[in-house]
């Protein structure tokens, strides 16, 4: 089977996909569960606000899945575990694969997976385990056509304010990305770097691979719908925003804003303005 056929559950017609993260959970950190302390409310909020898919560990994925309907969207499952995000990190670092992921992935009836691969200061360790993760999954995701998100992540050294500070240096982040192409991701979700009219730059490095941008911390609207639209005339396919909608005190509306730009072209200013008028 090819992975082409959940590929069109994931993205829309116009190959583009708002992907909402709300995996957080699983990485055992308290600051995360900000937005998700009730996963079956927060399910049902982001749901309701009608995104292409929303990104769930295996023991969440329930609360997506027992929703009846036609309508709803994909399901992207996280299949790693990690303990690197944390403002100190432990003396052994791990990025742990769940059993099964590809079969686990199949019977939640997943759109696609997703797997980390970290590039970390000082931790080749973690960086080893991430790449016989990806090699591990893929002859996998091939055998049941189940469409493979890799998530290269260059991070900065953990004193310089405690884990999940992203280093936006194109030049780590495009080799990565290229990287996990060439292990055989068939979607990227990639960080923004530090001047995004260069983000062309890695949409070339993916050579043809879509691209998710994340979403990272918690910004301002203006600030985060901004970016959204610059990166989105770079050329990338889409996003995955996490705690920019789950934390945002209107979540519906702040994803037709974004859904808004991805698949409307729309401007900041209509976002703007769509905003706005929800919260009338």
């Amino acid at each position: 089977m090819s992975p082409s056929a959940r590929l069109n559950r994931l993205f829309a017609a116009d190959g583009k996909c708002f992907d909402v993260a709300i995996d957080h959970g699983f990485f055992n950190e308290y600051a995360f569960l900000s937005g998700i302390e009730s996963m079956e409310r927060a399910v049902k909020t982001v749901v309701a606000a009608d995104p292409d898919a929303i990104q769930l560990s295996v023991g969440q994925a329930k609360y997506l899945q027992r929703i009846s309907g036609r309508q709803k969207p994909s399901l992207v499952l996280r299949t790693d575990v990690a303990n690197v995000y944390g403002k100190e990190l432990p003396r052994h670092l791990f990025s742990e694969m769940i059993q099964n992921p590809v079969e686990q992935a199949l019977s939640l009836d997943a759109a696609c997976v997703v797997v980390n691969v970290f590039s970390i200061p000082n931790q080749p360790e973690v960086y080893h385990q991430c790449i016989q993760n990806v090699c591990a999954i893929k002859p996998a995701c091939e055998k049941y056509g189940m469409p493979l998100m890799v998530e290269p992540l260059v991070m900065l050294p953990n004193e310089q304010g405690g884990g999940y500070l992203v280093d936006g240096n194109i030049e780590k982040i495009i080799p990565l990305v290229r990287q996990a192409v060439e292990l055989g991701a068939d979607i990227i979700k990639a960080d923004p770097c530090d001047d995004i009219t260069e983000y062309h730059r890695v949409i070339e490095a993916a050579s043809g691979i879509p691209v998710l941008v994340r979403g990272g911390g918690k910004a301002s609207e203006e600030e985060i719908l901004t970016r959204t639209y610059q990166l989105m005339q770079q050329g990338a396919s889409g996003i995955v925003y996490g705690r920019n909608v789950v934390q945002h005190p209107k979540p519906r509306e702040v994803t037709r804003a974004f859904m808004a730009i991805v698949h409307e072209g729309a401007t900041v200013e209509h976002a703007l303005q769509i905003l706005k008028e929800e919260n009338r």
